[in-house]
């Protein structure tokens, strides 16, 4: 799951590199990896993309993913009082298994958090300043070159 690009993005290294793990992944067994990362233009122009995810998932990888995305919601700071942003279902694409994205944000554009969920993986990804057509379309071409 660990990629020097992704979806045409590359894996930010240097100042740009996450240093720690921001979203707690849930237990750690053996045999599983946590993979982290900030993925973006070499130019800087964009905020970066953060992802995170867990191979050799044994439980229900739909559990791990919605954990993955309450962590990274608290990670943004979203306040509940504000209701509890709903994710909507992505094509997965050629990789099949289960895609959604959710909007954490009070416009049409903002923070968007999607992520996947298929036989023995999960994993999330904030876009900042997006939408979810537009969040969708990428973490599924950056799938692609994370899982394989």
């Amino acid at each position: 799951m660990d990629a020097p690009a992704a979806g045409g993005l590359d894996k930010l290294t240097g100042s740009e590199a996450l240093t720690d793990v921001p979203v707690d992944p849930g237990e750690m067994r053996d045999g599983m990896t946590l993979v982290t990362g900030n993925y973006g233009d070499a130019d800087g122009q964009s905020a970066p993309v953060l992802f995170e995810g867990v191979d050799h998932v044994p439980e229900d990888t739909n559990k791990r993913r919605e954990h993955l995305f309450r962590g990274m919601l608290e990670y943004i700071q979203w306040d509940p009082e504000l209701g509890n942003p709903q994710a909507e279902p992505v094509e997965p694409g050629p990789l099949g298994g289960s895609v959604e994205c959710l909007l954490a944000s009070l416009s049409e554009d903002g923070n968007v958090i999607c992520g996947w969920a298929d036989e023995g993986t999960a994993a999330v990804a904030l876009f900042e300043n997006s939408t979810l057509a537009e969040a969708g379309e990428l973490f599924v071409a950056m799938r692609a070159d994370l899982e394989h």
